[in-house]
């Protein structure tokens, strides 16, 4: 899907830019390490899912974003995806299990995370949306015996509606 390129980019920057979100993942990066006991310089790879757990749970409430596209927290394969990308940019490999996240790229982390559970929704939310209201149009042309082609424009028109109307709710 075309929209999905650009929907990433456009959560990305909401949730980059945001600091509800940044002072969040400040938060939990001090309270991963506080769990560790601070024996560790970064946060470790088995504390993510709980940490994104955390994450959503706090920023539920005050991040429009994730008040109205997550109504559950990111799953772990979500958080192990993330995970990857964000190590895999820093050295160009597979992640090991001994590498922690620095507090940069924890929040390179979250920001990562949050934003692929974000447009998943929005795509789900998308392919729910425009095959019911597609057969409520042609339903209705086939009753009042409208031509083809305007119920073809308005199946249109309605599919282009409904994906603008979800592409700007992912703006914070």
């Amino acid at each position: 899907m075309g929209l999905s390129l650009s929907a990433s980019r456009r959560v990305s920057r909401c949730f980059s830019d945001s600091p509800d979100f940044n002072s969040a993942c400040d938060s939990e990066f001090e309270a991963c390490l506080s769990l560790t006991q601070h024996a560790f310089q970064g946060v470790r790879p088995y504390q993510l899912h709980s940490a994104a757990n955390r994450l959503h749970r706090s920023l539920h409430g005050t991040h429009p974003l994730v008040s109205h596209w997550l109504p559950a927290p990111p799953t772990r394969s979500q958080t192990d995806r993330a995970y990857v990308a964000v190590v895999s940019r820093r050295s160009g490999k597979e992640p090991s299990d001994d590498e922690s996240l620095g507090r940069a790229e924890f929040r390179a982390f979250a920001v990562e995370v949050f934003t692929e559970a974000v447009v998943a929704n929005a795509r789900k939310a998308l392919l729910r949306r425009v095959p019911i209201g597609v057969a409520g149009i042609a339903g209705i042309g086939v009753v009042s015996r409208s031509g083809k082609d305007l119920v073809a424009a308005a199946i249109g028109i309605y599919a282009l509606a409904v994906a603008t109307n979800v592409y700007l709710s992912l703006a914070a």
